[in-house]
């Protein structure tokens, strides 16, 4: 089986791309619906072939996006 490639952009089109997920997700935490402290999460992580497509990315305030790397890593 071959390798499978992701998407992983540059630091420059990553921060385009932040921004189309913000304004895609009205600025938004998709989970508590906060409008500070926003991160981007990747739903698929970087380390399990995660990209960086628009699909994978999703906005999280801080402590939502820390609530989900914790449920997750709990399994």
């Amino acid at each position: 089986m071959g390798k499978q490639l992701r998407l992983k952009l540059d630091p420059e089109k990553y921060h385009a791309q932040r921004l189309r997920v913000l304004k895609r997700d009205s600025w938004r935490c998709q989970i508590c619906g906060s409008s500070t402290n926003l991160h981007i999460h990747h739903l698929r992580f970087r380390s399990r072939l995660g990209g960086d497509e628009i699909g994978n990315l999703i906005t999280l305030c801080v402590d939502c996006h820390g609530k989900q790397h914790l449920r997750l890593a709990r399994g």
